[in-house]
């Protein structure tokens, strides 16, 4: 490391925590980037940066497609602003590699909270695997915290598992639903209701506002029969319109309750702890995996393993063990 790259990060950090704005798009863009130097460069940022972090309120939320969430987060987003706080959108798109992902639209139907000077609306990197876009995120999210932003929505496009990946990751998970419940309550799944803390029916506006009332009920008798995570919480149902701004206030009073609980209860303290670790078993499972994936001997090896596998001529199991001594393992 040399003293000049040393000064740089000192600088650029400074810079950050008085609030400027392209230098925490310079620090975003070093902590996204794959070179080694610029990797070795975005670790000693954050560990720099690690004593302004830890304050502000990480919400996840998460919805199928066409349920409302860039508008209700960019209606949502507004009025938190409004009220004085510094607000930070980031998103966890692990079907980006297939697609492109949604939020750099997202990021234009955001028409209310583009353009606040208090409100910062990033994607995330399209790393290959969910673990890598997840880890650049918590990396993403900690350098927001340190630019003053006192509120993060993190973004999931809800498919699998990176619904979990944002649970984990932060202090409030919000499921999004659409109104009509009916035979789309079975097609729920259960380890998302068992990870949400609050479920918001949106779209409760207008026609929509009895069959958003009906599938309210529905969610709420889902709810009733499953054990709650904790004893001080209860996963509440709302009705919102993100659209008509109906029901956010109020949404957002919840989450306010649920961290006033936690953090009675040490269950907020507890949790974050919790997620650092998870964050450094992910992050040490993706070095593993780069070194697996970039070492020579291995990569001469695996055409040759993965046929004989493909074949029924070897095991998987013996073929693990051929390229675990490979690793020295």
């Amino acid at each position: 490391m040399t003293a000049q790259r040393s000064l740089d990060i000192h600088a650029l950090a400074d810079k950050l925590r008085a609030g400027d704005r392209a230098a925490l798009a310079r620090a975003i863009t070093l902590v996204e980037s794959v070179r080694p130097d610029h990797q070795a460069a975005a670790r000693e940022l954050v560990q720099l940066l690690l004593p302004f972090t830890g304050t502000a309120m990480r919400v996840g939320i998460t919805g199928v497609p066409g349920v409302g969430k860039s508008t209700t987060i960019d209606t949502l987003g507004h009025n938190l602003v409004t009220a004085g706080h510094k607000v930070a959108v980031l998103a966890v798109d692990p079907s980006s590699t297939r697609t492109g992902g949604s939020i750099l639209g997202d990021k234009t139907r955001m028409a209310k909270l583009s353009p606040e000077r208090n409100a910062f609306i990033r994607p995330s990197p399209s790393s290959g695997t969910l673990g890598g876009v997840a880890a650049k995120t918590r990396e993403t999210m900690l350098l927001c915290e340190a630019a003053g932003f006192d509120i993060i929505l993190v973004e999931t496009v809800g498919i699998g598992q990176s619904e979990t990946t944002v649970a984990d990751m932060t202090d409030f998970f919000l499921v999004l639903m659409l109104p009509g419940a009916g035979d789309e309550l079975q097609g729920i799944k259960k380890g998302v209701l068992e990870i949400a803390d609050m479920i918001a029916v949106n779209k409760a506006e207008g026609e929509g506002r009895n069959r958003a009332i009906a599938a309210a009920g529905e969610y709420r008798a889902a709810l009733h029969i499953m054990q709650a995570a904790s004893p001080n919480w209860s996963p509440p149902v709302s009705l919102i319109s993100g659209l008509d701004n109906i029901g956010l206030d109020e949404m957002w009073a919840q989450v306010l309750e649920h961290r006033r609980r936690f953090e009675a209860s040490g269950e907020f303290a507890k949790r974050r702890r919790d997620q650092q670790v998870k964050w450094m078993w992910t992050m040490l499972e993706e070095r593993l995996y780069a070194r697996l994936r970039s070492d020579p001997a291995v990569k001469a090896r695996l055409p040759l393993l993965e046929r004989q596998v493909a074949e029924g001529a070897l095991s998987p199991t013996l073929a693990v063990d051929d390229i675990a001594r490979l690793l020295g393992l």
